[in-house]
């Protein structure tokens, strides 16, 4: 008796055994690794696939939103060209940050995300760019689909917790937040990063 097709015998990778959806880079799957409710800063382990504790939270203030990032995408080349201050793409996946009215207290799983806009980054001279999204089929969020959509509140939320979440007392930054860009913008970087995985991994 055969497998059915979506069947796996072993747990997919996330990064590599996702997709990104059928209707990426509009709306895409995205797995997410920390939420507000996480004091320690979660990531994927790039071997195993399972979440490793990379560090407890720097300061006090936690992602306003949930975290994660997009499968099978890759921080490259045409990435870094649409960060003109960047210097090269950060060699991970993309990363997205999900809007939701509903509190998900939960990391490990999978979401559908619309896009919606997405903040350019830079880290070490490395694009980190993070796509803005929100869970599509969330209906408080329905009429959102650009990032004039959400309260400027929630945007200087995003932009001081990407500035200073890496912050160690006593250390300059190398963090810049260049802009928050829109959602016309936001889909030349998923489909960039769409491009530069398939460049990098086939």
């Amino acid at each position: 008796m055969a497998f059915p097709k979506t069947f796996y015998r072993w747990r997919p990778h996330p990064w590599h055994g996702l997709d990104a959806g059928e209707e990426a880079p509009r709306v895409v799957n995205a797995y997410i690794e920390m939420t507000p409710f996480d004091a320690v800063k979660y990531e994927v382990d790039k071997t195993t696939g399972y979440l490793r504790v990379d560090r407890p939270q720097l300061t006090s203030s936690t992602t306003p939103t949930l975290y994660g990032f997009i499968p099978q995408t890759y921080c490259a080349s045409r990435v870094q060209e649409l960060s003109p201050t960047s210097q090269r793409g950060d060699g991970d996946p993309l990363d997205i940050c999900v809007i939701t009215e509903r509190p998900i207290n939960r990391g490990e799983v999978i979401l559908r995300a619309r896009v919606i806009g997405g903040i350019q980054m830079v880290d070490n001279g490395e694009a980190d760019d993070k796509i803005i999204a929100v869970l599509d089929n969330d209906q408080f969020w329905k009429t959102a689909h650009d990032v004039a959509d959400v309260p400027p509140a929630l945007l200087e939320r995003l932009r001081h917790y990407f500035a200073t979440y890496k912050l160690v007392p006593g250390q300059p930054s190398d963090v810049h937040i260049e802009q928050i860009y829109d959602r016309t913008h936001a889909l030349r970087v998923i489909e960039a990063a769409l491009e530069d995985y398939t460049e990098e991994y086939g």
